[in-house]
């Protein structure tokens, strides 16, 4: 198991990388009272549930919407009791790479008159030149209930189906920069109760939706209010946690993430009715309501809108429940100092408009939304092509989450072994060496080829951890939110077109591959243009995150190694 306790002590080897202006007083007194301490792991532990309920909700459409392997039902020879594999298929049913054709049968012979139901299901009674479509219903293969078996979406109506998880990814367009833009503005927690407990809502109503049509409102219902939860748990989680364990507590709540996927396939392997499935991931979302008790706001978003008296009292409390010391002249130096920092912001309240924003991190802006835009394409393209690995699909989608857990901890060793724009670029660099391998190796080393096929996933989920936690670390507070859930929503786009992908294969097998990899090398380009955060006081304001350009370090002069 990899140890990350000995990244808990680093803030004791340089104590001179926390600056000693008023910018990071904050950052000071949180090393002081505890900078992973009792009070912070209650309040991971408090927000495993809008991790957990983001990780269900956002991708659980693969199970209610699935597409069902099924078959014509051959009236000559079909009984209740027959199954969807049976010897008289072979006669009956044209048979393409393995697979049994889904929408379409052999005729039966047209100039037999009258046979009896035990002569009829003979290989002499089909014309296997001549296709008919289904005609006398479906046979699944599996006894399994989705809105495709309940409301009979099968062959030319199969299009339904891809645009449940379609609209699933437009409600998160709507909804993370929504979310994004609420949370700076009234509040991390205010945001999270009010997600928690309408996602909650909107997907138990969609679990009794009567038909396709409204299961597809609640579906784009539910990610618009509930897409939020985890941008917004991810970012309070480290609001309050010191500059040296920043990485631990990334690695937390991704890891929480990928095993919360992991176990989505199989609470649907063990519950195959998605009106029952539905309910069982959803009425956890009610929980939300004791955050209204037991979780405190965010100090850093209190600080920026002058709530000065409320973030104290909760330091305070830190210090209590870490068994701590701080005085009150500390408090009120930073009390003193904040003033000043908000008062430097134009804006009304600590606000900036977006002009201020644009012209001042623009560039930077425009770099972090194309990345975003390949790290989902590639995360989702890599997710849909696997989906053709041979054995059981719900085994096969908690691989892919469990697939995550060594990627997160990769990321989370590498950014705090070489930095932030170097394991960013690292590791997707390796995903695109890997990418390019997997053609070149297939039709010699097939086996090898798929174990960097999944090396490629691996490192895929390093980098969007190190992006996920590098984003958080570039924007001032008053607008982090906003301007990471506005990259994380142009990301959206890079979600909607990797389904498509898979149109390329007709072309060329491994078209997928070199797209993916181009869109790797540039972002792994792009990458190193961004500053270096690592160590450094989070930024309050405009100025301060405009900083981090001019004092970023120059790259090493010998290349470095991927």
């Amino acid at each position: 198991m990899l140890k990350l306790q000995p990244e808990l002590d680093v803030v004791r080897e340089k104590p001179e990388s926390t600056s000693n202006t008023e910018d990071s007083q904050l950052d000071t007194i949180i090393v002081q009272i505890g900078q992973f301490g009792r009070f912070q792991i209650t309040n991971y532990l408090l927000l495993c549930l809008p991790i957990i309920c983001n990780a269900f909700y956002s991708i659980s459409y693969i199970f209610t919407a699935g597409i069902m392997d099924h078959r014509c039902n051959i009236t000559q020879c079909d009984s209740l009791e027959s199954s969807y594999s049976a010897l008289f298929l072979n006669f009956t049913t044209p048979n393409s790479h393995g697979a049994w054709a889904q929408c379409e049968h052999f005729a039966f012979s047209s100039d037999i008159d009258t046979v009896t139901a035990a002569a009829a299901c003979n290989e002499s009674n089909f014309n296997q030149s001549r296709l008919i479509s289904c005609e006398a219903g479906i046979k699944l293969a599996e006894d399994e209930r989705t809105i495709a078996s309940e409301f009979g979406i099968f062959c030319a109506d199969q299009w339904k189906l891809s645009m449940v998880g379609t609209v699933n990814n437009i409600g998160q367009f709507v909804g993370i920069p929504l979310g994004g833009y609420l949370a700076d503005r009234y509040g991390r927690k205010t945001l999270l109760v009010i997600s928690g407990i309408l996602s909650a809502f909107a997907g138990l109503a969609r679990s009794h939706a009567p038909n396709y049509y409204i299961f597809l409102g609640f579906e784009f219902l539910d990610m618009a209010v509930g897409s939020t939860l985890f941008p917004t748990a991810f970012l309070m989680a480290l609001e309050l946690v010191g500059p040296k364990h920043r990485v631990l507590a990334a690695t937390s709540i991704t890891l929480t993430y990928g095993l919360a996927e992991a176990a989505l396939g199989y609470l649907a392997d063990y519950i195959r009715d998605w009106r029952v499935l539905l309910r069982v991931l959803y009425t956890p979302a009610l929980l939300h309501l004791i955050f209204i008790c037991l979780l405190p706001e965010s100090v850093r978003w209190l600080l920026s809108q002058s709530k000065e008296l409320e973030a104290m009292n909760i330091l305070r409390k830190v210090v209590r429940v870490n068994r701590k010391a701080l005085s009150e002249q500390q408090l009120s130096e930073l009390m003193r100092s904040n003033r000043k920092l908000v008062a430097q912001s134009t804006a009304a309240g600590g606000h900036y408009s977006m002009r201020q924003i644009v012209n001042a991190l623009g560039w930077r802006i425009a770099q972090c939304c194309f990345v975003w835009f390949t790290h989902t394409f590639i995360a989702l393209g890599l997710s849909l092509n696997s989906s053709e690995l041979s054995g059981s699909k719900f085994e096969n989608f908690s691989m892919m989450g469990f697939i995550q857990l060594p990627g997160s901890l990769l990321g989370t060793m590498i950014m705090h072994r070489i930095g932030r724009r170097w394991a960013l670029t690292s590791c997707m660099a390796c995903c695109t060496i890997f990418l390019l391998a997997v053609p070149a190796l297939q039709e010699v080393y097939p086996v090898t080829s798929s174990v960097l096929y999944f090396m490629a996933k691996m490192t895929s989920t390093g980098s969007f951890v190190i992006l996920y936690f590098f984003t958080s670390e570039i924007f001032p507070t008053s607008c982090r939110n906003s301007l990471l859930s506005f990259c994380s929503m142009v990301g959206r786009f890079g979600s909607m077109l990797a389904p498509q992908t898979p149109l390329l294969i007709p072309y060329y097998k491994y078209s997928p591959h070199f797209l993916f990899a181009i869109f790797g090398f540039v972002c792994a380009c792009l990458t190193l243009y961004f500053p270096e955060t690592t160590n450094k006081a989070l930024p309050t304001t405009l100025e301060e995150a405009r900083s981090l350009d001019r004092n970023m370090p120059k790259p090493p002069a010998t290349k470095s190694s991927v």
